[in-house]
Parts: structure tokens; C-alpha cells; sequence
């Protein structure tokens, strides 16, 4: 869902990433704001000047639900798996860019292999779209999380790498007729 600039009044106290340096700011209840993007479980809210990412913990202090948990069939398969390690990536968004990680070009590998304790490992190689973005550590923080909601995953590797360095060929044709690369 994309919000198109919904003004809410912030119910309770909450920690928020100001976006693009990747600050944390606390914002008190009480606190106008209007959020410029809802996609992927987490928020986009313009503050007083300022973009922050709001974490989907934290919907309800906007009057939003959280995204419910993905699940998988007792009996799912290493495929099924791996459908919704990728269903994951594609439900993280830059805080700036209404396009998720997957389509954006940003994720080079994304591998699920069986732990010898039980369970899986989820390996991601990521980039981000400009190598100096504060919110690189946020990205990747989020990726983790979100893939460590996936049942049978125990382990989540995310490594940040700047080889081959990103540029906008990367992105899906969706992604650039999107944002009107096309």
C-alpha cells in the first residue's frame, strides 16, 4: 500500500530513523506527521522538514496494524522456502524510493542452505544505490529481520558489497517503467 499523504497524530512515544542519514530520533506522542510511504511493513512520515523511517513494530503509533508474520505449510519444501525468503526481500523498500530492494537491482545473491544443527541459513549479498547512504545499516538491519521471520530460518547472513557498484541498468523493467526510467 502507498500512501498518499495521510496526516496522523503519533499515539505514543516511538524511535525513529531519519532518513537519509540514518540517525535515530526519538518522536513523543503527540507528534503530527504525514506519511509519504507505507509499503513493506514499514513507514515513510515527514516530520517538521524531515523524512523518517518508522519500523512496522511501531504501526500501531501511527494507527496502522503490523504486517502479519509469513508463514509456510508443515510440510514445505526447500523451493517453498526459498519463495518466501524472496517474498521477504521484495517487501523491503528503500525509505526513499517507493520500489522494493529485489526490483531496485540492489540484492546481487540470495542463497537458503541447510544448517547441520537443524534448520536453514539465508545468505544475501546486497548493494545499496549510492555506497555513502546512511541508511545502508538500517537496509541491511531490516533485511535480517525480515528474513528471520521466515520459518526454518535460524540464520541470516546479509552482506553489504559495493562490486560491481549499482547503477539504474540493474533495476527491472517494472522498477524503471515505475519510475519513469522507460
Amino acid at each position: 500500500m502507498h500512501a498518499d499523504s495521510e496526516t496522523v497524530t503519533l499515539s505514543r512515544d516511538i524511535v525513529a530513523v531519519r532518513v537519509p542519514m540514518g540517525d535515530k530520533y526519538a518522536l513523543p506522542a503527540g507528534t503530527e506527521c504525514r506519511i509519504t510511504q507505507a509499503l513493506g511493513g514499514s513507514f515513510t512520515i515527514y516530520v517538521e522538514g524531515h523524512l523518517f523511517r518508522v519500523d512496522g513494530q511501531d504501526a500501531d503509533a501511527l494507527g496502522k496494524t503490523a504486517a502479519p508474520m509469513p508463514a509456510l505449510p508443515e510440510d514445505a519444501s526447500d523451493a517453498d522456502v526459498e519463495r518466501l525468503v524472496l517474498e521477504q526481500l521484495r517487501s523491503c523498500y528503500d525509505p526513499e524510493i517507493p520500489i522494493n530492494i529485489v526490483e531496485l537491482g540492489l540484492v546481487y545473491e540470495c542463497r537458503v542452505e541447510p544448517r547441520a544443527e537443524g534448520g536453514r541459513r539465508a545468505c544475501v549479498k546486497m548493494t545499496l544505490t549510492a555506497p555513502g547512504c546512511g541508511m545502508g545499516d538500517i537496509l541491511v538491519s531490516d533485511v535480517r529481520a525480515k528474513l528471520m521471520r521466515v520459518p526454518t530460518i535460524f540464520d541470516a547472513q546479509v552482506e553489504l558489497v559495493f562490486d560491481p557498484p549499482w547503477n539504474q541498468s540493474m533495476m527491472s523493467e517494472a522498477a524503471r517503467l515505475q519510475s519513469g526510467l522507460i
